[in-house]
């Protein structure tokens, strides 16, 4: 008897994208390179834009139907992160099934999603459209403390549907939109900036003396900081302390098992963290200069640095 074992196929984004997207792109338009580079409205036609905001309304009135729940898709960022949640891999499969071309859900939900998304950014944070064809590919060009860039929203949706995914639409959202154009000027100083000494031996125990010695000002650390369970598990060789934002965040990083881990804190305590892979020797390094964070690290042999703003990823 011949066994036969089904093979899950994983779906990359440029799958997500040659299936489903490519074969409605008009034949004139399938140079990717030079359709995303034009501008298709130098005249800044507003009815063109029109039709990217009506797109933008299409998905709201039908997302309680396409995502099981309401949302509250009020165009704010949460409810970008509302919507994030619900792009689930079962909710994907099902849209890929329903329909045909033009009218393939998954098509459909991606194309007006994307519009959404853009529209939060247009709406929130003074963003403008920069118009390409065909009209799902359109951007959102948006100024901000780290620089003008265009997001390619169309492009955010299909990352977030694949099956290897490195990160969620949220994610992409926070990091391209929320952080640069966050106020972290506004957060309350923790205290004045000083220099803080290195914690040679780090445990859990010792952070918490430590805290209560050098930085009695910040009183809490706030209850998503990691449990005592989870501060060992770093396995830390030692952990370096820094003020930036003239006082309004601690940031603290160290080596730890298998890489680097940066923990941001403000007044209320702990923020957010990050962890990058790295080789344990060179050791790595921060540089703090101005409004900007650098961490200079080896992977495989070579010098990796990871640039962000003082507030975080």
């Amino acid at each position: 008897m011949l066994l036969v074992v089904a093979m899950a196929v994983k779906i990359t984004a440029d799958e997500l994208f040659r299936q489903w997207f490519l074969p409605l792109y008009p034949v004139d338009a399938r140079d990717l390179a030079k359709v995303r580079a034009t501008d298709a409205n130098p005249a800044n036609n507003p009815s063109i834009v029109a039709h990217l905001e009506d797109a933008a309304s299409v998905f709201v009135a039908r997302a309680k139907e396409i995502l099981g729940a309401d949302l509250r898709l009020d165009f704010s960022d949460a409810s970008v992160h509302r919507l994030s949640a619900a792009l689930t891999r079962e909710r994907r499969d099902a849209w890929m099934r329903a329909g045909s071309g033009a009218e393939n859900e998954l098509f459909n939900v991606v194309v007006h999603g994307a519009a959404y998304v853009g529209a939060c950014v247009v709406r929130a944070h003074g963003g403008a459209w920069s118009v390409r064809r065909p009209l799902w590919e359109s951007m959102v060009r948006l100024k901000s403390r780290a620089g003008e860039a265009d997001l390619a929203v169309f492009h955010w949706w299909l990352k977030s549907l694949a099956d290897d995914a490195e990160a969620t639409l949220a994610d992409r959202y926070r990091a391209h939109v929320e952080v640069p154009c966050a106020r972290p000027e506004e957060l309350p100083r923790i205290a004045p900036s000083r220099t803080l000494p290195r914690i040679a031996k780090p445990r859990y125990d010792v952070f918490y003396k430590y805290i209560k010695a050098h930085l009695p000002e910040l009183r809490d650390l706030g209850e998503h900081f990691p449990t005592p369970e989870r501060f060992e598990a770093y396995r830390f060789k030692w952990l370096e302390l820094a003020l930036v934002g003239d006082g309004r965040m601690l940031v603290v990083h160290g080596p730890s098992e298998g890489g680097v881990a940066m923990f941001w804190l403000t007044a209320a305590g702990f923020e957010k963290s990050a962890f990058w892979a790295a080789d344990s020797f060179p050791e790595h390094r921060v540089k703090i200069d101005g409004e900007k964070i650098a961490v200079i690290l080896g992977v495989g042999g070579k010098v990796v640095t990871h640039e962000m703003l003082w507030w975080g990823p």
